[in-house]
């Protein structure tokens, strides 16, 4: 039976890769230019969009960078970093992600001289704002980035440790791969594997297996970003399965990044159907122009995954998340009971379930900061 974009929509989800600075709401990024005197290409929705989403510009993972110029000249204050963290959680929570992941560098946030402690505090309060508000619950992931120095990266891992159980859940390592090989932050991994913070890090987007490698034994990752090129080496692919090392895959992101060519090539369905722990993310909500929702959907309507694959892959979301095994154990039960109610559309639900039952609230649009 064909699903709609409105049911998928119910489905309670995860979104554990999600870049804030890739996730701002349009007017939101003109409101924040218009208060802080910043330039931009342009000065309405539409011709903004068309300078920031992927599909008009990039061609590859550094072009699909290029788009953050934008985002990150507005996000210097810890007003704009409250705000947009703030709207980023409501705005899963309409789409019913219960659990959300928001992960940026607070290094890029520094052009006004903002200290890093500062920078973290304002997008946890902005998150637990919206925690309070609409339900959602979220952590923080720390990025270093592969084009910046091993010492800055360093920096960030250090930052990961003193926020531990303060709203900060992991540390990654993103930007461009060619020519960054993730084991040149060896010491930053370290520091975080030293104290008992989980990681991710992108790999195997713009570069092939031998970068997810490193990421696996030369840093420890726990998830992998990405992973589109994993396919390439079959003893990896299977250490990944047999270890159950969860990949973050974005697919429109990595259609556009050239990571994938198009959608047929992508190799979602093969991971999926090996038995690999696959989750379906956004990556860049504005960027790439999408959502959770849309991402399954996509994933029902090129690859045919049906409502059983859905609910399958939401699960392995929710095993990937950086929680607490007991905090961890609870939601799962939780949404297992809740999607049960869901069937295929024309069909009976089991007795004694209401399809869809538990809805997500309705949420209003002030992002005005809460007490």
């Amino acid at each position: 039976m064909a699903l709609t974009l409105e049911f998928i929509e119910k489905l309670p989800k995860t979104d554990l890769h999600c870049h804030l600075d890739g996730s701002l709401r349009l007017r939101t990024i003109l409101e924040l230019a218009e208060q802080q005197k910043v330039k931009l290409p342009a000065d309405d929705e539409e011709g903004l969009f068309r300078h920031v989403y992927a599909g008009n510009v990039a061609r590859s993972l550094e072009e699909y960078l290029k788009a953050f110029d934008i985002t990150l000249a507005v996000l210097q204050t810890e007003e704009a970093l409250y705000r947009a963290a703030y709207e980023l959680a409501e705005d899963c929570a309409r789409e019913n992600v219960r659990y959300l992941e928001v992960r940026y560098s607070p290094m890029l946030h520094q052009m006004r001289g903002l200290p890093l402690t500062a920078i973290v505090e304002a997008v946890i309060q902005g998150l637990r704002a919206a925690e309070r508000r609409f339900g959602i619950r979220t952590g923080v992931i720390l990025c270093g980035i592969r084009t910046s120095s091993a010492e800055a990266s360093l920096r960030m891992a250090e930052l990961c440790v003193a926020f531990k159980n303060r709203g900060v859940v992991a540390f990654d390592l993103a930007g461009a791969e060619l020519n960054h090989p993730a084991k040149e932050h060896k010491r930053a991994f370290q520091l975080i594997l030293d104290n008992n913070v989980n990681c991710t890090a992108h790999a195997g987007e713009a570069y092939g297996p031998e970068s997810i490698a490193q990421a696996i034994h030369y840093c420890g990752a726990h998830r992998i970003g990405h992973g589109t090129r994993l396919w390439e080496n079959g003893d990896l692919l299977n250490y990944a399965c047999d270890h159950r090392i969860p990949l973050e895959i974005c697919v429109s992101s990595n259609i556009q990044t050239g990571a994938a060519t198009d959608i047929a090539s992508h190799p979602l369905p093969f991971y999926y159907n090996y038995g690999l722990r696959v989750t379906i993310n956004t990556d860049n909500r504005l960027i790439t122009n999408t959502t959770v929702s849309k991402e399954l959907y996509l994933c029902h309507q090129h690859y045919g995954f049906t409502l059983d694959d859905i609910k399958e892959v939401i699960i392995a979301g929710f095993k990937s998340a950086f929680l607490p095994h007991r905090e961890k154990s609870d939601l799962i039960k939780q949404v297992k009971r809740e999607l049960d109610s869901f069937v295929e559309p024309g069909t009976e639900p089991a007795p004694g379930s209401q399809q869809g039952s538990t809805q997500p609230p309705v949420y209003g649009s002030s992002a005005a900061r809460e007490p």
